[in-house]
């Protein structure tokens, strides 16, 4: 039974979905403020989680699979709701409740929090966009903010000792790959392998027909 954790910010439903129906693995997932925790303490085989992240070390696989964009939550009547996206400029003199430390480390609990303080109609909160979106209540709203913030990355981490092939089918899922395709791309063929196997096909077709000997001009 594979299991897998995946923070909160993320929406892997549709990962999992194709993971069930286009494979025979059986597993368990779980929604977690804290998926690498998860793995390091074995309760989970395979996390879904933000980067960067201290905790990583050469005996984890990590694949990352894309960077999140970059919000800022603010109070659903505030001017800055008119806004496509924020800058700098535009929120000087507000309190910033909480914002992406130069770490880049992310803790989904502190950005909860500040979230509560910015739905009282206090400040303004700057992070992933994604897991501001989640974590919002009705008294917020979020932008894409262009200020100079650390980024960070979602990727999948699990341990090297316990790589799987229902770990490497999921990855490959993640990562595009379809029923028709497998985990490795097939070796390009030179022209003349290709004519040979062509070749070769013909003659499978057609066996025993000897070829047609050319004719001798009469003289």
């Amino acid at each position: 039974m594979l299991r897998l954790s995946f923070v909160t910010g993320t929406e892997p439903d549709k990962w999992f979905t194709r993971f069930r129906d286009r494979t025979p693995h059986r597993f368990v997932t779980a929604d977690s403020v804290d998926p690498l925790g998860e793995l390091l303490d074995d309760r989970a085989d395979l996390a879904l989680v933000r980067l960067p992240d201290a905790r990583l070390t050469p005996d984890h696989h990590v694949v990352v699979l894309y960077p999140e964009a970059t919000g800022i939550a603010v109070p659903k009547d505030h001017e800055l709701t008119l806004l496509d996206t924020v800058t700098p400029g535009d929120i000087e003199g507000e309190i910033i409740n909480w914002s992406t430390p130069d770490s880049g480390e992310v803790d989904v609990e502190e950005v909860r929090a500040g979230l509560q303080v910015v739905a009282a109609n206090v400040g303004v909160l700057i992070g992933p966009r994604p897991l501001i979106k989640v974590l919002s209540r009705r008294q917020i709203e979020h932008r894409d903010y262009a200020g100079d913030v650390p980024g960070t990355e979602i990727a999948l981490v699990w341990s090297r000792e316990k790589d799987s092939e229902a770990i490497q089918d999921f990855v490959g899922i993640t990562r595009g790959r379809t029923p028709n395709t497998s985990r490795q791309a097939a070796p390009k063929r030179t022209a003349r392998e290709k004519a040979l196997a062509r070749q070769e096909r013909r003659a499978a077709e057609t066996p025993g027909k000897k070829k047609p000997q050319r004719r001798r001009r009469r003289r």
